[in-house]
């Protein structure tokens, strides 16, 4: 990956759940933000949900195969959280790598160039702080 670094930090993960505009490829879910940096930075996500570890690894060479193969469209200076989705590894990369390659950089450029805004994502609300309990000595 030419201008790629990790993204391995847990609140930037975190950032860009809560922040980050998101799209859908089918098979897999994207979170992008701004980062401000002269690169991109890629995170991927294999939960236990898409199954034992050599699902979950074959779903992260997809994802990054399907990002080499769009990385030269992609703007630069831009933070991206792939998140695979359960029918991943049964999928043919193929598929992946030409979402990715329509969709997915159409929705980094949208991003970068601000005609896609970063606000919070309405499907994780804040949380809400619960009230204190009195004491029984204070009564």
């Amino acid at each position: 990956m030419l201008f790629t670094q990790k993204l391995n930090n847990n609140a930037d993960f975190q950032r860009l759940y809560r922040k980050g505009a998101f799209c859908s490829l089918g098979a897999a879910l994207i979170y992008v933000s701004p980062n401000r940096l002269p690169y991109n930075r890629l995170g991927i996500t294999a939960g236990k949900k898409i199954g034992n570890a050599v699902k979950r690894n074959r779903a992260k060479r997809i994802i990054r195969a399907a990002y080499s193969a769009a990385e030269l469209q992609m703007p630069v200076g831009i933070d991206i959280v792939v998140v695979a989705r359960s029918q991943l590894p049964e999928q043919k990369s193929d598929i992946l790598a030409q979402s990715f390659c329509t969709k997915g950089v159409r929705h980094c450029q949208g991003v970068s160039s601000g005609e896609i805004p970063c606000t919070p994502n309405p499907a994780r609300p804040p949380k809400k702080q619960k009230p204190q309990k009195k004491d029984r000595a204070q009564k």
